[in-house]
């Protein structure tokens, strides 16, 4: 999956560092189970571990600051940690690149 399918145009992020924060999502998700309940929607549940919570809450507040059309829910509850990923449905293909990730 190339980097521009999943870094829209509408990405802030300089294209230099577009693959270390690709990186760094491919990390968090090789730590999770996703599921996807709805087409505008990707549950990613991750080990319930503070450093896990700290570093995914870490980059989806810079994500949130390219990329404004996310909208990342983290939620740690009843000893489990999940991220909730949502999109507007014009975005969708972006979803999709990142979960295929």
């Amino acid at each position: 999956m190339s980097d521009e399918v999943w870094a829209p145009a509408a990405c802030t992020l300089p294209t230099a560092e577009r693959p270390f924060r690709v990186a760094e999502f491919d990390e968090l998700f090789a730590a999770g189970v996703r599921h996807r309940p709805e087409r505008t929607r990707l549950v990613l549940d991750l080990e319930a571990r503070p450093e896990i919570a700290a570093r995914a809450a870490d980059l989806v507040v810079r994500e949130t600051g390219c990329c404004s059309f996310f909208t990342f829910v983290l939620t740690a509850s009843g000893g489990a940690l999940s991220l909730a990923i949502s999109v507007p449905a014009e975005h969708v293909a972006v979803l999709d690149a990142l979960e295929a990730r």
